[in-house]
């Protein structure tokens, strides 16, 4: 094998070292595997002031959940983290340097992505200050903190009504801004309506919050409503297209593609985490790393027995 970079040769380096990338560590730091993991430091979860339905740490700020992970893998002497940004990854199985921002090179096996994913925020004022904290991404982790209480769905068309049957069954007050002419089909209304769910189709000017706690949303045209919290589903991109440069498959919806061992269909990279699915929780990115941290160390074992 020929290794160009460094004088360091790794089994694997793990781009992204938030949830996934770390519990895949820890498999792979547990099966005696040189390890580092190349993190920037920025979760999607960063402004999140409380993790919930995980478990053991229900309630928990995700940073603290991290930092505990985070100290609990770098006591396994195999692996290393560095806080940097991988820029550039070339070669093939079992012979891949990965370059950094600060200008450093690594070599490895193989690849682990846990790169999570990049939120694209809508082009409305405030929102992306209550990101997190009052405007919500999934009624599982923060459903019941705002339960029976004045909710609210910015979707249109037919993720407003999925959104709106779903988080119905959380709070009956509750309303759909489709901020702009409503794309409901007139079933979809009128179901909704029986069920005593509001449509505002006025466009919103901006949400006003305090620290990232929504007091009112302003609309053009009607009065400003408030509401304790919004559930809302926004775009997304990757956070890096280093995969796609290395010919891994993305799906349709724009996640990498993996198979239920985490392999993506480059032979020798991995990927776990909210970069390749859609249920974006601590313990489905947690449960992914590990997975991929096994898989990739059976992997190696095969290659070398």
């Amino acid at each position: 094998m020929s290794f160009k970079g460094s004088e360091v040769k790794y089994d694997v380096i793990i781009i992204g070292g938030s949830y996934a990338g770390l519990s895949a560590a820890m498999a792979l730091g547990r099966s005696l595997r040189k390890v580092l993991i190349i993190d920037s430091g920025l979760p999607c979860n960063r402004q999140t002031p409380q993790s919930h339905n995980f478990i053991t740490h229900d309630g928990q700020h995700p940073a603290v959940i991290s930092a505990t992970a985070k100290s609990q893998v770098l006591g396994y002497k195999t692996i290393k983290s560095i806080n940097d940004t991988a820029v550039s990854i070339s070669g093939k199985n079992n012979e891949f340097e990965a370059v950094t921002l600060a200008g450093k090179k690594y070599d490895a096996k193989k690849l682990i992505f846990a790169t999570g994913v990049k939120d694209i925020m809508p082009n409305i004022k405030g929102f992306a200050e209550c990101w997190g904290i009052s405007v919500l991404h999934c009624p599982y982790c923060h459903g019941f903190e705002v339960a029976g209480q004045n909710l609210a769905v910015l979707a249109n068309g037919e993720l407003a009504f999925e959104m709106g049957k779903m988080i119905h069954h959380w709070s009956k007050n509750l309303t759909i801004l489709t901020n702009g002419k409503s794309t409901l089909t007139t079933d979809q209304t009128d179901k909704l309506q029986r069920n005593k769910i509001s449509i505002i189709e006025n466009e919103i000017t901006s949400f006003e919050h305090e620290n990232g706690t929504i007091k009112h949303v302003v609309f053009k045209d009607k009065p400003a409503v408030d509401f304790k919290a919004i559930f809302a589903k926004i775009a997304f991109e990757q956070h890096t297209n280093i995969p796609e440069t290395l010919s891994c498959e993305l799906t349709d919806t724009g996640y990498t593609k993996v198979d239920d061992m985490q392999r993506t269909s480059v032979t020798g990279i991995y990927a776990a985490g909210d970069n390749t699915t859609p249920m974006r929780a601590l313990s489905a990115a947690i449960a992914a790393g590990t997975m991929a941290g096994a898989m990739m160390n059976k992997e190696l074992i095969n290659e070398s027995f």
